[in-house]
């Protein structure tokens, strides 16, 4: 066990010391208040909607980035899964249906709508030829983002800037495509989300992407059904999560001519949720039931001796109840996270 604890140890949590973010307790203290009154609060999911609870996805995202860099790849977001292969082919696999999707020509500027730390825009980029911009909300992405494009001498090719993807900061008509990837769950106003993607994006482009929602097995009335929901959010840092129909319908408010749209965990050989279910390998310990728990061990062993800074624990404790709940809701079927469309702003 003291050689898987080593091996699990994870390094990028040294970026949270090397910002100055020494204390991550009053940050998670105040992101549970965003959660306090359990799923049936409609205040609660109001604030998480409200500016304060953009504040809040960004101080969350600037706590878990490190995690989700460490324990599942530089690209936040489930994938589609074939046997036998690597993890990271199902997870380029995933991204590089969107440039194909939306007839990426080779020197297109395309938009990554809460673009993480950059992998899919890095990977996109290096596949289609093209130039991406990415924005997101957390200061930290940015910073550790750049840091990453500057390491794989991509300067040219991709950056990343801070921005609300309710109010881009860009020109009308700036961009050759625009896409999203499992980003846009964090906001319930999908009209406004998709609005701007289509006044930043030139007539006759597209926009694709891949939503969290609910499906249509998901029964409101069912006690369970509504717990499994909430704790999912509150472990995702989600205001609230949208029907398939919100999402449809938010494109269509916004002006896109809708092309395709589909739930893909519906044509799954493997499911979504497997990475977080998995039994012991190799090449996936990290994502096992096993490896979050050493992991977790190893978070708290590296709190205590300071090396990364208070309250990571507590941090890690929140992801790995965050994975157990989506295994929850994929095993339900009550839950996708792969609901894919593409939309195109007319001539």
């Amino acid at each position: 066990m003291a050689s898987l604890m080593t091996n699990a140890i994870p390094e990028v949590l040294k970026h949270t010391k090397q910002s100055g973010k020494d204390d991550a307790t009053p940050y998670i203290e105040e992101y549970n208040t965003f959660y306090e009154h359990g799923c049936e609060s409609v205040e609660d999911r109001e604030r998480r909607q409200s500016e304060k609870g953009k504040e809040m996805i960004s101080s969350f995202y600037n706590l878990v980035s490190d995690f989700y860099e460490y324990g599942w790849a530089q690209s936040f977001h489930f994938a589609y899964l074939q046997k036998n292969e690597p993890f990271a082919c199902g997870l380029q696999r995933y991204e590089y249906v969107l440039p194909m999707r939306m007839k990426v020509q080779p020197d297109s500027h395309l938009l990554d709508l809460g673009c993480g730390i950059g992998g899919p825009l890095r990977n996109i980029a290096k596949f289609a030829r093209c130039k991406v911009t990415g924005v997101t909300i957390s200061e930290y992405q940015v910073t550790r983002g750049n840091q990453i494009i500057k390491e794989d001498n991509l300067q040219q090719q991709c950056n990343i800037v801070y921005g609300d993807f309710l109010k881009l900061p860009f020109d009308d008509c700036s961009f050759d495509g625009v896409y999203a990837i499992e980003s846009t769950c964090h906001t319930m106003l999908k009209s406004t989300v998709y609005s701007e993607a289509y006044r930043v994006l030139k007539p006759g482009c597209f926009f694709a992407g891949y939503e969290w929602c609910v499906t249509s097995k998901y029964d409101p009335n069912n006690e369970k059904h509504r717990q499994v929901k909430f704790n999912i959010e509150e472990g995702n840092g989600l205001p609230d999560t949208a029907t398939t129909e919100e999402v449809l319908e938010g494109l269509k408010d916004a002006g896109f001519e809708l092309v395709d749209a589909y739930d893909l965990a519906e044509f799954l050989e493997i499911p979504w949720y497997s990475p977080l279910s998995a039994t012991f390998t190799l090449n996936g310990f990290r994502h096992t039931r096993l490896g979050h728990y050493v992991t977790h061990l190893s978070v708290n062993f590296l709190e205590k001796l300071g090396i990364i800074p208070r309250g990571s624990a507590q941090v890690s404790k929140l992801l790995m109840n965050a994975a157990r709940d989506l295994v929850e809701g994929g095993k339900l079927g009550i839950y996708t996270p792969m609901y894919f469309f593409v939309a195109k702003r007319p001539n």
